[in-house]
Formats: structure tokens, sequence, C-alpha cells
């Protein structure tokens, strides 16, 4: 697919759909007065220059690929005849086959990019029902590179796996970081010097593992060895229940994705 295209979001003025639609401008993806949103209640201060509407149908009609970023529990007011248009659902739990029953098209994509989609550095996976064409594909790779990286997976089972993982997005880590933060608190440091210290932390941490080809349970495996301080650290947190308390955590999350869908 060459040249701009035209693209709606529904549910636009929305934290996700606005990060997207911010994305594809910044990357030059369309052109704002081929992007037109949806807004439910007030209109929206952002993307000034921008179509915004109040009907969903209409930004339909005024779109080659429409975006569909509701809440789940929203999604039953989203009444919208795409006529075999593309539409790309990032609202988790909702299967494929109800998107086609409701929305009238077969060229259906399940994605589900995170929070860093703010500043372009989500990890977005997406699976394609059997209609969508090779344009369509590169399509949805172009959308979803503009929010940071993007893999398509091989059915919605995948999908819902990594709602409950990538899709947290920063959540899990940040977990992680105010659990550090309490602890060096309560330890006498000041909660600046404690919050820098766990956020340069994390942040050089992700840019290493994606900087080196290294696994992450190589790098763990590296300061065991060493069998300093990190790896005392490390062993403790393990005989506490660190990788089981991760592993129902995301238990919890893919089993909540599944049952999303089931209740749609």
């Amino acid at each position: 697919m060459n040249g701009k295209v035209r693209i709606g979001i529904i549910g636009g003025a929305g934290w996700l759909g606005g990060s997207i639609a911010e994305s594809i401008l910044r990357a030059g993806l369309a052109d704002p007065d081929d992007l037109t949103l949806s807004y439910r209640r007030t209109w929206p201060d952002r993307l000034a220059t921008s179509h915004w509407t109040t009907d969903n149908q209409l930004l339909v009609d005024r779109s080659d690929v429409v975006i569909l970023s509701v809440r789940p529990e929203d999604w039953g007011s989203v009444r919208v005849n795409l006529e075999q248009k593309l539409l790309i659902s990032v609202m988790a739990g909702i299967r494929a086959s109800a998107l086609i029953e409701r929305h009238a098209t077969e060229r259906v994509v399940r994605a589900l990019p995170n929070a860093a989609a703010e500043v372009s550095c989500s990890y977005t996976p997406w699976m394609a029902t059997a209609a969508v064409t090779a344009d369509d594909r590169t399509l949805v790779r172009k959308i979803f590179c503009t929010c940071g990286i993007e893999d398509e997976v091989a059915n919605e089972s995948d999908i819902d796996y990594l709602t409950g993982m990538s899709g947290t997005g920063p959540a899990f880590p940040a977990l992680l970081a105010a659990a550090l933060m309490k602890h060096a608190i309560g330890q006498g440091l000041s909660a600046e010097v404690a919050q820098r210290a766990v956020q340069t932390m994390l942040i050089g941490t992700g840019r290493l593992l994606e900087r080196h080809p290294d696994s992450p349970t190589e790098v763990v495996d590296r300061f065991l060895e060493y069998r300093g301080v990190t790896a005392a650290g490390i062993e403790a947190m393990r005989a506490s229940g660190f990788d089981e308390a991760v592993s129902n955590g995301l238990d919890a999350a893919f089993k909540k994705s599944v049952s999303m869908g089931d209740a749609s």
C-alpha cells in the first residue's frame, strides 16, 4: 500500500486511541486531514487539525481503515457497519468472530498495544483473519511500527496470553519499581534518591537487554555465577517465591483476558 491512507479511530479521545493517533501523525503515515477521531462527551483539546466527531458511522464512512479503541465494556454501544473495510481492534478480550458479526467485515485484526505507545515504545502483538490481505498486513505493520515494535502472531490464544503479559505495559515493571522504592525508603533513603536509583536502574536494564543478544536468563545466571551481592539478592527473592508469584500473576491475567472475550 503506497501513499497516505485515511484512518479513523473510534475512541480517539481516549488515552490509547489518542496515543496511536499522535504516533501516526508524527510518522507521517496519514495527514491530519485524513485522520478522523470520535469522542463521546467533551470536545478534546488535542489533535486540533484532525476531524473530530461523535458519529462513529460518519467516521467509518470517511476512513479506509478503522481502529476500534474503546473499553471492552463500552463496545456494546458501538454499532457501525464497515462494509468489508479493514477493522483493527485494540480491545482486550473481544474475539475476531464477534467483531466480524457485529461490524460486517471479515477483514479483522486483533492487536494489543500497551501504555508505552504514548512514547512510541509499545510492544504490539497482532493477529489477522483469513480475509486480511497482504496490503492490509503491510498497513497494520506500518501503524504499529509508529507506536514501537510489532509482531504478527499465529492465533487469538497468543493475543489473549500477551494481553496479560506485554499488554500490561509498564504495570509489572512499575510494580517491581514500587517494591524496590518502598524497601529503599524503609532503609532510610529519601524518596527522591530512591526514585532516581530505581528508575535509572530499570531504564538502563531495558537498554542493555535491547543492545545485547544475551537473554535475561543468561544475564541472571552470570550474576549468580559471580556469587556476590546480586546473587545473594536473587537467591533470597527466589526462595521467597518470586518466580512463582510472577507465574501466578501471568496465569491470572491470561484467564481474565479469556473471560473478557467469553463475556462478550
